[in-house]
């Protein structure tokens, strides 16, 4: 029976759900069952076995590249990778793996063996799961090189040192002077590779130099250094190396280079210490293997109050996000032909969500991906007679269908679309480094690591003591943890504390992280990521976070005597969009503070509320009755409202006549002019002057056009001319 056949049968074992989520990790996500045949033939090629090596923990992939590396010193280098022979051609002892790993260490061993099982489950350890680990050609391909284990001394010394430095070497090692480079290199090879003389050299080593060198082995055998300058210039499939005048700068370093016990690796600033010395230093062949993750740091600050915490930021967001959109529908920004939105635009609506610009952005990009805004294209009318091509639509942003339905549901409901595209999007929107330029919204995300890394990140948390979080003092420990669940994540984005930082920036802002702890929503999230039910079906564990967290929408305020409402918790939608009218939010939090003012009045009544029909609503949605500032300023500022009328108007007629200006405003052929009486003696016009004049001449009056000083204007043909 063939791998694909084994793995094929062993899936049959697994339920859909789980089935499912391997296919997630793959990188394809469906509400169907996918066949165990189908699956199967997936995960046997290459791409698929890598992408679900991102989901490794470090012990687990440290395992993988240990199969890895004993595959290829039994079976030789995989030359072709997309070769059809059965991985099980490259099986390894199970036994073998075992010591790679712990060596004969028993807790270590019992550690490895759950590690191997737990790749099992994750089918990249490919049954039958016996004494033979099989794994994948794109494992072997990829991360054999990657076990933490030196290359030989002679394959290092041969390929990046020249003469020059193969005596050196020797002299440090209190060689006697060689005639030629083969002697040296010799003599110095005979002691790299006899353990006991490499150990009697280290017992004259300063004891930071020995620790030093221990470190290194235990982190992967290879470390940045200036102890090397390459020789040369222009590119060097195997280039060489001189040492560095006046040495790395490390005294522990420098000592353990001058005497071979590091090598060039053949990378800019990098160092390899040889296997051999690796073996003689552990006393048996030994790749990192690191099954316990690192521990929190003690005097973690007291989170107890998280989900308080988390409420007031939920509530928060969810109030921003709303003016955001209400910002868009209002004067909805244009796209810009190089993508994303005008700064001028993000500041504005910056401005009226009253948020700061980065937060304006993650509102904008997050509810753009989750279907709440769209891009709407006018269509560009051809002018009659036009030939030539017409000029590109002008594309802008605006809330899409869905977006008056989403402002009637609850709190929860609105938030959780938000929070289940924050989950999975690929991109940490508020993570933008100074090389990338000026921060843009409305991006295209496309960043394969970010979903990785926030998943990392959650784990970190989860792992705090109960009742604990972190601060900014404890960002370096989430981030080494993290990377302890993502290292491929890691490595291979580059993430440091910054992206971190950002990433627990964005979870506060949403409620899913209050005082540096998981809350209960950040659980829910978490649960959803292990699971796979982030990118599938979040909406029901969301919404029973949510709803536990946050309190209904509020339909009354508390009306005070300083002109102020409060709303304790969410504002209902309705209620919202009154205050909004009539008064300016002040602060949000646990509740939402309204501060009315003469301005913030006169803005309602320019909204077209009319005094006694906005008390009698702010009445009906106030828990007490209104204090009586509040009454005065609305009648008082009533009282002056409108004595000033501003009239829409396309030109002005006037006549000393009133009997013809009572003549004008009824003539049924002017009828189209839109004429009205504003005074005895004047008339307006909806029309501009040059259609008022041609009208009123075609049926019989003779009017003269007028400057906007009284004085007569001649009107005279405009004459043409080449």
């Amino acid at each position: 029976m063939s791998t694909r056949q084994r793995l094929a049968s062993w899936l049959k074992t697994k339920s859909p759900e789980d089935r499912r989520l391997i296919l997630a990790r793959v990188g394809f996500t469906t509400d169907d069952d996918v066949t165990p045949q189908d699956l199967a033939r997936l995960l046997l090629q290459p791409r698929a076995a890598l992408a679900l090596a991102r989901f490794c923990t470090l012990p687990q992939h440290q395992a993988l590249s240990a199969v890895a590396w004993l595959a290829a010193q039994r079976h030789g280098p995989l030359l072709n990778l997309w070769h059809d022979a059965d991985p099980v051609t490259r099986a390894v002892p199970r036994a073998d793996v075992l010591d790679l790993l712990a060596g004969d260490d028993p807790v270590l061993r019992d550690r490895a063996a759950a590690t191997l099982d737990a790749l099992a489950d994750m089918a990249l350890v490919l049954p039958p799961h016996g004494d033979q680990v099989i794994v994948s050609t794109g494992v072997h391909a990829h991360l054999a090189d990657t076990a933490g284990l030196g290359r030989p001394a002679a394959e290092l010394i041969g390929l990046h040192f020249n003469a020059p430095e193969v005596h050196a070497l020797a002299e440090a090692l209190a060689f006697p002077k060689a005639r030629a480079r083969e002697g040296a290199e010799r003599n110095v090879l005979d002691l790299l590779t006899d353990q006991e003389r490499v150990r009697a050299l280290l017992a004259q080593a300063p004891a930071s130099a020995r620790e030093w060198l221990l470190e290194i082995i235990g982190s992967g055998s290879r470390v940045l250094t200036h102890a090397y300058q390459e020789r040369g210039f222009g590119y060097h499939q195997a280039p060489k190396y001189a040492f560095r005048p006046g040495g790395s700068g490390d005294p522990n370093t420098d000592w353990l280079a001058a005497r071979g016990l590091l090598l060039p690796a053949g990378l800019e600033d990098t160092a390899e210490v040889p296997i051999e010395v690796a073996v003689a230093v552990l006393g048996e062949l030994r790749v990192p293997f690191t099954p316990e993750p690192p521990r929190p740091p003690d005097g973690l600050p007291d989170a107890a109050g998280a989900d308080g915490s988390a409420q007031a930021a939920a509530t928060a967001a969810l109030s921003q996000i709303e003016r955001v959109l209400a910002a868009c529908a209002d004067r909805p920004p244009a796209l810009r032909k190089a993508g994303g939105l005008a700064v001028r635009d993000t500041r504005r609506i910056a401005k009226a969500a009253g948020v700061a610009e980065d937060v304006a952005r993650l509102w904008l990009d997050l509810a753009m991906q989750a279907g709440l805004l769209g891009l709407h294209a006018e269509p560009v009318q051809r002018p009659k007679g036009h030939r030539g091509k017409l000029p590109d639509p002008v594309v802008s942003l605006l809330p899409k269908t869905g977006y008056d339905d989403w402002l009637q549901r609850s709190p929860a409901e609105r938030l959780v679309p938000i929070i289940a595209t924050w989950a999975t999007i690929p991109a940490v929107y508020t993570f933008w480094p100074e090389e990338a330029g000026t921060p843009v919204a409305l991006i295209e995300p496309d960043d394969p690591y970010a979903a990785g890394i926030r998943s990392a990140v959650l784990d970190a948390l989860a792992a705090l003591p109960p009742g604990r979080g972190v601060s900014a003092d404890g960002l370096p420990y989430v981030t080494e943890r993290a990377a302890w669940h993502r290292p491929l994540h890691f490595a291979e984005s580059g993430a440091d504390d910054d992206l971190v930082g950002a990433v627990l920036r964005e979870a506060e802002l949403l409620g899913v992280v209050a005082g540096g702890a998981l809350t209960g929503v950040g659980r829910a999230v978490r649960d959803l990521l292990l699971s796979g039910a982030a990118w599938t079906s979040p909406e029901s564990a969301l919404t029973a976070a949510l709803t536990a967290m946050l309190p209904p929408a509020q339909g009354t305020a508390f009306f005070q005597a300083d002109l102020t409402a409060v709303v304790r918790g969410m504002p209902g939608p309705e209620l919202a969009d009154l205050l909004d009218d009539v008064a300016d939010r002040e602060s949000e939090g646990h509740a939402v503070v309204w501060r009315f003012s003469g301005s913030t009045v006169r803005r309602a009544f320019d909204r077209g509320h009319e005094a006694d029909a906005l008390l009698a609503r702010l009445t009906e949605v106030a828990e007490a009755p209104l204090p009586q500032p509040l009454e005065y300023l609305i009648k008082d500022t009533a009282r002056t409202h409108g004595r000033v009328r501003v009239v829409r108007s396309g030109c002005c007629l006037r006549s000393d006549d009133e009997a013809l200006v009572e003549e004008l405003s009824r003539s049924a052929a002017l009828r189209t002019l839109g004429l009205r009486k504003i005074a005895p003696t004047v008339l307006i016009s909806a029309r501009g002057e040059e259609e008022t004049l041609a009208r009123l001449r075609a049926a019989g009056y003779t009017p003269a056009l007028e400057s906007e000083t009284g004085a007569a204007i001649v009107e005279r043909a405009a004459r043409r001319r080449a």
